[in-house]
């Protein structure tokens, strides 16, 4: 099972390495509806043999899905693959924001220390 998410998150993650196939899912993402393969394309300057080959790296990936109706394929995006990439970003969010605030009362606690016990630093009018 851990092997399955590996590879599923493997290429989630490959996928969305790729700039030109951000802003396909970004583009899908605008529109509720299917676009057509030349729709989706017709703002990219790049040929549509290399959208196709995009479209199939996001199709491995399980973030979009195509139909094929008589001549014309349609692509839409599928969401529900993200989540789990974002599980996994979520768990690694809280790492970091914990270790990150940890920090900053360190940061903060030195700050105070350094001030406060400094030999040159001003002190109050009481003080003298």
């Amino acid at each position: 099972m851990v092997k399955y998410q590996e590879a599923e998150l493997n290429d989630i993650f490959a996928a969305l390495a790729d700039p030109t196939r951000r802003a396909l899912l970004a583009r899908l993402e605008q529109d509720e509806d299917a676009l057509s393969v030349s729709e989706l394309a017709e703002p990219f300057d790049v040929s549509l043999p290399a959208v196709m080959k995009h479209l199939n790296v996001l199709s491995g990936a399980g973030l979009i899905a195509r139909q094929k109706t008589g001549r014309t394929v349609r692509v839409r995006l599928q969401p529900e693959k993200m989540a789990h990439a974002m599980e996994w970003l979520k768990r690694y969010e809280r790492f970091w924001t914990d270790r990150l605030d940890r920090l900053a009362a360190f940061v903060e606690n030195a700050a105070k220390n350094e001030t406060s016990t400094h030999p040159d630093a001003p002190q109050d009018q009481e003080d003298r």
